[in-house]
């Protein structure tokens, strides 16, 4: 059984101690951001001088995002928090603080509420941000965790899925399909268990919080999104926002190897998988793009085009439009 509520939130109070980060090439703590975090009512944020402020929520949900004998609780905590940082990124963001709100079932172990904070707050300190607040409560059936991450961007540069344009040039950070190919591993094999370390970008996906901010920095993203729902999904989102269409081209696609081995996944879970929290980018024509950017790869896979659909390219003079099969919630499938 969970730890009373009052209990619980002496515990992630103690753990939620604010973190030094670094910001603009300095260390120091997240004081000029977060002034009052968990024991009043309310936190307390300074909004920054020249700075917008960035808010994202989601939902993590046993059952659908994760479930309790295929991921270690660290890992729920971990992925958890992982979204919303994802989101950050994506907008070329800086991560300042995070709430979560918590429902348990009363039948489950504190321990597993412990290492799932563990997982959480460690992610949290990693990034320099401070959990500043959130909310407990009893759950009827399963467990329910809601976060809610705010960052900044210099104000008026915030990158946004609507500003592609025809000619620009579509990107994407890191491989694809990682994070599918272990959910369709423990579905096909769900007696054997799964190395965390051999499926990191599933278990312990790393937001790309230093890329998106280097893009937005470099002046490079005319369009962003992280690849939260599947390449197909999201580039249909960025390019419904931009009012424009999209050629890709599917040898270009940089995929996720299974495990330790060379063998790449199939071309459709990099398509269509979703949770590799990578980030898919476009770039106006003339700015040359670096192959890399805080040591992560940047792959050219397409480009923008002025129609309104999408296509892959899968040879030459071989096109078929790409339909979107990536994650949406109350879809039929």
């Amino acid at each position: 059984m969970p730890l009373p509520e009052k209990a619980l939130i002496a515990q992630i109070r103690r753990l939620a101690k604010p973190p030094m980060r670094r910001q603009s090439g300095t260390v120091g703590p997240v004081r000029n951001a977060v002034l009052t975090g968990i024991g009043d009512d309310c936190a307390v944020l300074r909004l920054l001088p020249r700075h917008e402020f960035l808010v994202t929520t989601d939902f993590t949900l046993e059952g659908i995002h994760f479930r309790r004998d295929w991921h270690p609780p660290e890992s729920v905590g971990h992925r958890c928090l992982a979204r919303g940082l994802s989101d950050i990124a994506a907008m070329g963001g800086e991560p300042v603080a995070a709430f979560l709100s918590l429902a348990l079932p009363r039948d489950l172990p504190q321990s597993w509420v412990a290492r799932f904070l563990g997982g959480l707050i460690s992610l949290a300190k990693k990034n320099g941000i401070t959990l500043a607040g959130g909310d407990t409560a009893e759950s009827p059936d399963g467990i329910l965790a809601d976060i809610m991450v705010v960052g900044t961007s210099p104000k008026g540069k915030s990158v946004l899925r609507s500003g592609a344009r025809p000619g620009d040039r579509v990107f994407v950070s890191g491989r694809l399909g990682g994070s599918a190919a272990a959910v369709l591993r423990m579905r096909t094999k769900p007696k054997k268990k799964l190395n965390p370390r051999d499926f990191s970008r599933h278990f312990y996906p790393e937001p790309r919080i230093e890329v998106g901010r280097a893009l937005r920095e470099k002046g490079l993203a005319s369009a962003m999104i992280d690849t939260s729902d599947g390449l197909s999904t999201d580039l249909g989102h960025l390019c419904q926002e931009s009012g424009v269409g999209a050629e890709i081209d599917a040898a270009l696609i940089p995929r996720a190897r299974i495990e330790k081995s060379a063998r790449e996944v199939d071309l459709d879970l990099a398509l269509h998988g979703g949770e590799d929290y990578e980030l898919l980018f476009t770039v106006p024509p003339g700015k040359r793009v670096p192959s890399q950017l805080a040591g992560v790869a940047l792959t050219h896979i397409g480009q923008i085009t002025r129609g309104k659909k999408v296509f892959l390219c899968t040879g030459p003079n071989l096109a078929r439009e790409l339909e979107p099969k990536g994650w949406e919630h109350f879809r039929g499938r």
